[in-house]
């Protein structure tokens, strides 16, 4: 017998479900066993609502995962967003992970696949009181929010490659769980139009990227805020730099929360910024865009229109940095340490710290030059190696726990 999520909703919170302990441990016993774990029974007002994101996130899960979503059934979300190793693309794809691999087998894009964890905290693309861009989805924010953004690889010719909704339906229908879920959740009549089956479909991947799956915030930060971790000495000197204005300025860019120490803190601002990263010439090799090619960043976006912000790009989040290279919107850099020897440059004249040390040559100039964020990239004294070391320590801490194993491969990033 066939029993639809449907049917158990409106039996469960009808006037007359409520009024029956009984029926509704029954009804509730039979969502369960859908598979709905994480729905909490607080209170009848708050069933609902739990469990149809329970439903969702484990229809979203199914379709993350799914190569038969894109053309030649090679490639999911999953893909370019591991959660082996922090949502990001683990492929080499011959540019070192600095950009991913399309369906087609030779597609390589401009950018390195941001990490989809904590994505959801991003807010909707926006300007703020400052009049200043904030939010959005993609390295330029073009994706005004999380729904905006999952919509788009499936039929991107250079990701998943299908041609178009009517495709993605069809694949869809292939699937009898879809079409079961699909229909138990939206109404069966979604099935029959491909606009509504792609955008219901989509948004259960959203509610699943919106889990605690993508953001569990229990590294060894989280757990030091809650009196379960004792920093080391040096994490700890790392930690009072990086929320210092008087030493680093690292939190001017990369804190959410009000003040340092709040909870759930995603460290990002989610502005933009030109920070004077400069080409990623083996990537432009491969990829065959021209050496001489500007990424103009979120001047690129539709949604703007000023050429002020050339060659800027949303600040990423800080979680799980240091096992998430390569680096920069670009992945032009391999380590860790190299990102804050790029920054302390804009410190220091010393001939040591005007050198990248991964080519052992001076820093290359920036792709666009014009519209750097200097207020902010000299903003104290340049940092000598203990105080670097001690960065690289604090930044390890915010690796989620099931990441930590990872740092050990990650260990020469100092």
């Amino acid at each position: 017998m066939v029993i639809h999520l449907q049917q158990i909703f409106l039996a469960l919170f009808s006037p007359a479900g409520l009024g029956q302990r009984a029926k509704r441990a029954t009804y509730l016993g039979l969502l369960l066993g859908f598979g709905l774990t994480s729905m909490t029974y607080a209170s009848a007002a708050s069933v609902p609502t739990d469990a149809m994101q329970g439903a969702l996130q484990a229809l979203g899960r199914a379709l993350y995962f799914d190569t038969n979503l894109s053309l030649q059934r090679t490639q999911s979300c999953a893909s370019c967003h591991s959660p082996d190793v922090g949502f990001v693309d683990p492929r080499d794809n011959g540019v070192g992970a600095a950009a991913s691999l399309g369906d087609d087998g030779r597609s390589i894009g401009d950018r390195s696949a941001p990490s989809a964890a904590y994505a959801a905290f991003s807010p909707t693309f926006h300007r703020n009181a400052k009049g200043r861009y904030v939010g959005g989805q993609f390295w330029d924010g073009r994706a005004v929010d999380l729904q905006a953004q999952a919509e788009g690889p499936p039929l991107n010719p250079a990701e998943m490659g299908l041609k178009d909704k009517a495709m993605f339906r069809a694949r869809i229908l292939e699937n009898p769980y879809y079409v079961r879920a699909l229909g138990d959740l939206f109404g069966v009549e979604v099935l029959e139009d491909a606009d509504q089956t792609f955008t219901n479909a989509i948004s259960a991947i959203v509610a699943f990227e919106q889990s605690e799956f993508f953001a569990p915030f229990d590294s060894k930060y989280d757990r030091y805020l809650k009196g379960e971790y004792v920093m080391t000495e040096q994490e700890e000197l790392g930690r009072t730099l990086f929320f210092s204005r008087q030493f680093t300025n690292c939190n001017l860019c990369h804190q959410l929360r009000e003040r340092p120490g709040a909870a759930q803190e995603t460290f990002s601002n989610y502005e933009f910024h030109n920070i004077g990263v400069p080409s990623n010439r083996a990537l432009r090799a491969k990829n065959g865009l021209a050496a001489d090619y500007q990424d103009e960043g979120l001047s690129l976006n539709p949604a703007v229109d000023s050429d002020l912000v050339r060659g800027k790009f949303k600040t990423p989040t800080l979680r799980n940095v240091a096992v998430t290279g390569p680096y920069m919107h670009n992945g032009v850099f391999r380590e860790l340490s190299t990102v804050l020897r790029f920054y302390n440059q804009y410190n220091s004249r010393a001939v040591a710290n005007q050198l990248n040390p991964e080519t052992g040559k001076p820093w290359e100039a920036p792709e666009i030059p014009d519209t750097l964020s200097l207020v902010e990239l000299q903003t104290g004294p340049a940092l000598d190696e203990k105080r670097i070391q001690a960065l690289l320590a604090f930044l390890r801490t915010l690796t989620d726990r099931r990441y930590e194993h990872l740092l050990e491969t990650h260990k020469n990033n100092n």
